[in-house]
């Protein structure tokens, strides 16, 4: 295959190509050439009032309360390279939403902090390959997300208060090849989770692609260890059993013996997996145990032909060393690639049971 653009990695950086770099930001709402800094009004209208044209004056924009703004139309061919955002507001009721070659459906659906795998609307710092989370709400996407025809992104603030965003969408115009299928993301939540019910990581997925990872947001609601429970991949027709099935919870995150170094939950952060965020009972008003975690699968994609189905298991102990089936407040957003049509997606809950208390 010739070298299109795509896929950039530190091989191939000094090869040249004929793609042509693009980026929307507040500063250039088209991301066409020539066109940034243009802005003669904005937020920052009064800020360079002196300065005037070119120096600062639209950094961010304002989504107003229950608005959905288009923060990005672009015709393809092309690819989203970067993302980064910085949102002020409650991040569970501000809905990513991306839409490839005119769908009506999306194929990316969940709140900013989970697809930024930093769900709990508490900063933690993530180092990884296909997300960053940086100082202080720097959420960064580097997942590759190729389009033929049409890009669509929207943002929904589904609060009762203005929110504002700062953002900059980078990607490249250029030729898609025809083994490239398409990002696509997907939100669940589940609080509490039903007694003696497996948590559905992912179903519904029809198409030919590859599972490629997921953020989890753990909240306990019993004493104790919580992660005995088996990952599982339910694909291409498979029924009661799945194909692949894990071996415990920390060891699909790619930890060991309940992630504990001398008793107390380490937080890690890696390339491809981590659990970047623990957040402890204070003695007060936070009482629970809650925990961010994500495992890609970059250098290890699940592949399937034509449906696929992830479930977790919440899993911890009782007496007599029986285990014991938790009720957990669990919430994730899946990441996979997947060939055109996209099937529809559950309905997202409304916002107060998005809402993290």
């Amino acid at each position: 295959m010739a070298f299109n653009g795509l896929g950039m990695n530190m091989g191939n950086l000094c090869r040249v190509s004929s793609a042509k770099s693009r980026s929307i930001s507040a500063e250039n709402f088209g991301g066409g050439k020539g066109e940034g800094g243009m802005a003669a009004e904005g937020i920052s209208t009064g800020a360079a009032r002196e300065l005037g044209q070119g120096w600062k004056v639209s950094p961010a924009i304002v989504i107003a309360a229950g608005e959905c703004r288009e923060i990005a139309n672009i015709d393809g061919p092309g690819a989203i390279q970067q993302i980064w955002m910085t949102p002020t507001g409650h991040w569970r009721h501000q809905i990513l939403r991306i839409y490839w070659d005119h769908q009506e459906q999306p194929s990316v659906e969940c709140p900013i902090g989970d697809f930024f795998a930093c769900g709990w609307q508490k900063y933690a710092q993530v180092s990884s390959l296909a997300v960053c989370v940086n100082p202080l709400s720097g959420l960064n996407c580097y997942w590759e997300m190729p389009f033929r025809k049409h890009c669509r992104i929207t943002m929904t603030n589904i609060s009762d208060e203005n929110m504002v965003l700062y953002y900059q969408i980078n990607y490249t115009l250029t030729d898609v090849p025809a083994d490239c299928a398409y990002f696509h993301a997907q939100f669940r939540r589940e609080n509490p989770l039903p007694y003696k019910k497996d948590y559905t990581i992912l179903d519904g997925v029809q198409g030919q692609g590859q599972y490629v990872g997921v953020y989890m947001c753990w909240g306990i609601n019993n004493n104790g260890w919580w992660g005995e429970g088996e990952i599982k991949f339910f694909m291409d027709g498979d029924t009661q059993f799945p194909t692949i099935c894990g071996t415990g919870t920390e060891d699909y995150f790619c930890g060991s013996y309940c992630f504990l170094e001398e008793g107390k939950y380490t937080e890690f952060t890696t390339p491809y997996a981590g659990m970047p965020q623990v957040i402890r009972p204070d003695g007060a008003l936070q009482a629970q145990e809650r925990f961010g975690l994500y495992r890609w699968h970059i250098m290890d994609p699940v592949r399937f032909e034509s449906d696929l189905r992830v479930t977790m298991q919440a899993l911890g102990w009782r007496s007599g060393g029986r285990y014991l089936p938790l009720q957990d407040d669990i919430a994730s957003c899946a990441y996979w690639y997947q060939t055109l049509p996209t099937a529809p997606f559950p309905e997202l809950p409304d916002k107060d049971y998005l809402e993290i208390i």
